[in-house]
């Protein structure tokens, strides 16, 4: 397992090694052992999956502290384009945004910290995700940033013809009216 480190503080894509022969593949999706090695000790207490088709735009989601998530997103069928926005005040990359294509061909992972909003575009046909999170759905504590917000000016790799975006998601506010309470933390 190759973990890369972004430009953004606690963000990585995870690479498995991957064992291929004419019977198909294995790897190692999760191993705790090789996440201590990381600026924190994450204990994963919630799996969610989605499946969602081609065009479809999720998020950008985050819950507020002390509710807030890190996040652990890989796809098990298809390719999305994985995208983070830094909410954490006082942070180098605050307000900047970060994607990746994830698939089930490169079988990447995305640990994405607290203090991040989370969305994905769907470029395949379908695709299903899997995300691991470090603490509880709380609703109360849920909120968002609209996918379109053109102070961010996200890039979703679709022609905007042939996005999906659900009726709740387009009521979420833009980055300058959302609700955040992120502090940076070095280290």
């Amino acid at each position: 397992m190759k973990i890369n480190q972004t430009e953004f503080n606690g963000l990585v894509v995870i690479e498995p090694k991957i064992f291929k022969d004419q019977r198909g593949y294995f790897f190692e999706s999760y191993n705790e052992n090789k996440f201590h090695g990381l600026s924190q000790n994450y204990v994963f207490v919630q799996d969610n999956q989605s499946k969602s088709s081609y065009g479809v735009i999720r998020g950008l989601h985050y819950q507020l502290e002390p509710y807030a998530q890190t996040k652990l997103i890989r796809v098990l069928q298809g390719k999305i384009y994985d995208v983070v926005v830094d909410l954490r005040q006082g942070s180098a990359t605050f307000k900047k945004w970060f994607g990746v294509e994830l698939d089930d061909e490169n079988q990447w992972q995305l640990l994405i910290p607290k203090g991040f909003a989370h969305g994905f575009s769907v470029l395949s046909e379908t695709a299903t995700i899997l995300y691991k999170c470090d603490d509880f759905y709380v609703p109360e504590a849920e909120r968002g940033i609209i996918y379109n917000d053109t102070e961010l000016n996200i890039d979703w790799r679709l022609k905007s013809a042939d996005i999906m975006v659900s009726d709740k998601d387009l009521k979420l506010p833009a980055f300058a009216d959302a609700d955040m309470n992120f502090k940076y933390q070095a280290g």
